[in-house]
């Protein structure tokens, strides 16, 4: 698999402690163990600090939550779009409305390596699934459309724990591509660090860790409505790890006011399409 899918092991394996907790548990993906295998537990102590696992749990759940929000009684949107899934399970955890594709796109490799071991597991989606094999360096719009996407048609695109290792010029195309697939009334879940947080000596030492593994930390944005506009969208809930709605009482952390300049944060988003400001990327120029 790609170098980018031993994080998505890493992933897998914080979703697979918390739905072990005893009590509390924010969410359960049964699957999560299993797919977190060969490297995802020893890249948990390897990647330790900067309240990186803490984040992970909380976006989880943030991204189930929204999914839920936006899909409860909308009929008309029965298309969603998981970019990078990597080993993402929510279609066969989470409820799904009949008539729902859930759309995974990542590289082959990683897509194969999941699918067979989904197979020895025995396990069902819940939802018709879809993966969608894509070079994200080389663009996939046209790959997804070949996959049976409609884009006259409303769908819920999910870009979660990708952008950070992306330059700002992929990040744009990642956005921009989902809004040039999007009908009106689609909507966005995304996940993105402050370019604060990645000058952060609070997290400096698993900074410099990724990048050693050659998985480095590069896009960044302290204005993330901005940065969405810019590429098409506008923000309709923005939260920060530890807000109500956003993990309150298990983030570590205060949750800092967002006017107190040079404060590491993450931004765990929801938003709907507008319009592409001048001359932002759009259609293949997707990462």
């Amino acid at each position: 698999m790609e170098p980018v899918s031993s994080t998505a092991q890493w992933t897998a394996a914080i979703r697979a402690l918390e739905s072990e907790r005893e009590t509390g548990a924010l969410f359960a993906d049964p699957l999560a163990r299993r797919l977190a295998e060969p490297d995802g537990f020893a890249l948990i102590e390897r990647y330790r600090g900067g309240g990186v696992r803490d984040f992970v749990t909380i976006r989880t759940r943030y991204v189930d939550d929204a999914c839920a929000a936006i899909l409860a009684g909308r009929p008309d949107l029965r298309q969603v779009a998981i970019v990078a899934a990597g080993m993402d399970t929510r279609a066969f955890r989470l409820p799904w409305a009949e008539g729902t594709r859930v759309f995974e796109i990542d590289h082959a490799a990683l897509l194969d390596e999941k699918e067979r071991r989904l197979s020895e597991a025995g396990a069902a989606a819940r939802v018709r699934r879809v993966p969608v094999p894509a070079d994200l360096a080389r663009g996939w719009a046209s790959a997804l459309v070949s996959a049976g996407l409609d884009p006259s048609a409303p769908t819920l695109f999910i870009v979660e724990g990708l952008l950070f290792f992306l330059t700002d010029e992929q990040a744009r195309g990642v956005l921009a591509t989902c809004r040039s697939l999007s009908a009106p009334t689609s909507r966005l879940v995304v996940d993105m660090a402050s370019a604060a947080l990645l000058r952060s000596p609070f997290s400096r030492a698993f900074l410099a860790q990724l990048e050693a593994d050659g998985t480095p930390w590069r896009f960044g944005t302290d204005e993330p409505e901005r940065f969405l506009r810019e590429t098409g969208w506008e923000v309709e809930d923005i939260k920060e790890p530890g807000a109500p709605g956003a993990g309150e009482g298990r983030w570590p952390y205060p949750v800092r006011p967002r006017d107190v300049p040079g404060v590491a944060r993450s931004f765990l988003v929801t938003a709907a399409p507008g319009a592409f400001a001048c001359g932002a990327a759009s259609g293949e120029g997707a990462p």
